[in-house]
């Protein structure tokens, strides 16, 4: 998230069961210097990218507004909580907050008190997209606008990542890095993903995917998909994956969420094999910032700006609360990222 998280922005949080495969592309072997094939020209759709807007003084008045957040325990997502009350009071709405703490049975309780607390339309940040039609029937039948991961059949509209635009930025700047460094000739591809957050994983870890293959196409070498879009989680899995490289020093580690991108960091260091992996994340929020800033092998991260997500969701929400006609997809305009621009793009603390 979104699910920066988020999920977002990243911000995508879960811990699904362990579902990981490992799949051997067509690997130039390690130490070569084979000149790759040119990269065919590849774009993603930006369609139904909007700019933040702060609501209109005065425009929620009299509305009783609902957000269940996905988790405040996530960085990421106490950004994004943070800024839909904000913008729900510079635009005068009440908005019942409702943290469901990454638990899809909870955000099925949450979704219960706003149908009795009189909610009239609400954003839902909840993680288990397998619950969503249970979540949609138990709440109001109001106006709902999905945030990083989908709500169907009840969402109006889904705001939050462009996911597949954003995983290709990302994904093609750690490409060029690769093609520049190594003219292409890594040695593994390991991608960490979430089983739960279907959708934006499938879409956000594909246009890695893209990014990455229209600098260095062919098959993915040593390509590893891993279950891991938290912290701890992907320490653990990075940690045995390591073991499955021994000698390998240029292994690309990509992330549907800078959660996996830390726990990739950890194993790496416990490991000994800090510089043998090369990251590119998703949300850039202040738990990464230092890191991105700091870390030479941070080479890539998408901005998602959680801390600004409710200058999207809240002014659409009010809109949907009111009858107002809103467009199916709200999406963040993403920046690509890095040491170079962090400094530009945000105030950095503690670094």
């Amino acid at each position: 998230m979104a699910l920066a998280c988020v999920g977002l922005v990243t911000s995508i949080a879960a811990c699904g069961s362990s579902n990981d495969s490992n799949s051997g592309g067509s690997a130039t072997a390690a130490g070569t210097t084979a000149a790759a094939a040119p990269a065919p020209a590849v774009t993603v759709s930006k369609d139904g990218i909007v700019k933040f807007q702060t609501p209109a003084a005065g425009s929620g008045k009299g509305l009783k507004l609902g957000f269940i957040a996905l988790g405040d325990s996530v960085p990421f997502s106490k950004l994004v909580t943070d800024s839909m009350k904000k913008n729900a009071q510079a635009a005068g709405a009440q908005l019942v907050v409702c943290d469901s703490q990454l638990d899809g049975q909870k955000a099925l309780d949450c979704a219960k008190s706003f149908k009795s607390q009189g909610v009239k339309a609400y954003l839902n940040f909840q993680v288990d997209q397998k619950l969503a039609g249970a979540i949609c029937k138990a709440g109001p039948q109001v106006p709902v606008i999905a945030v990083d991961i989908e709500q169907q059949p009840c969402q109006k509209a889904f705001m939050g990542a462009a996911n597949e635009y954003a995983g290709f930025i990302a994904g093609e700047a750690v490409g060029k890095f690769a093609k520049d460094k190594w003219n292409c000739a890594y040695d593994a591809y390991v991608s960490l993903e979430s089983t739960a957050s279907v959708d934006a994983s499938k879409q956000r870890m594909g246009g890695y995917r893209k990014g990455f293959q229209s600098v260095c196409p062919g098959a993915l070498k040593n390509e590893k998909i891993l279950d891991a879009d938290r912290t701890d989680t992907a320490r653990t899995k990075m940690t045995d994956t390591l073991t499955t490289l021994p000698g390998q020093k240029k292994i690309v580690v990509v992330s549907i969420n800078d959660d996996g991108i830390l726990g990739a960091i950890a194993a790496a260091k416990t490991a000994g094999r800090s510089g043998d992996i090369y990251l590119s994340g998703q949300g850039a929020d202040p738990s990464a910032q230092c890191a991105i800033k700091t870390n030479p092998n941070w080479i890539a991260d998408a901005g998602y700006f959680p801390e600004r997500y409710g200058e999207i969701g809240i002014p659409y929400l009010i809109k949907a609360a009111k009858g107002e006609q809103i467009a199916p997809k709200l999406l963040v305009d993403h920046q690509l990222v890095s040491s170079a621009n962090i400094d530009q793009l945000y105030t950095l603390k503690g670094c």
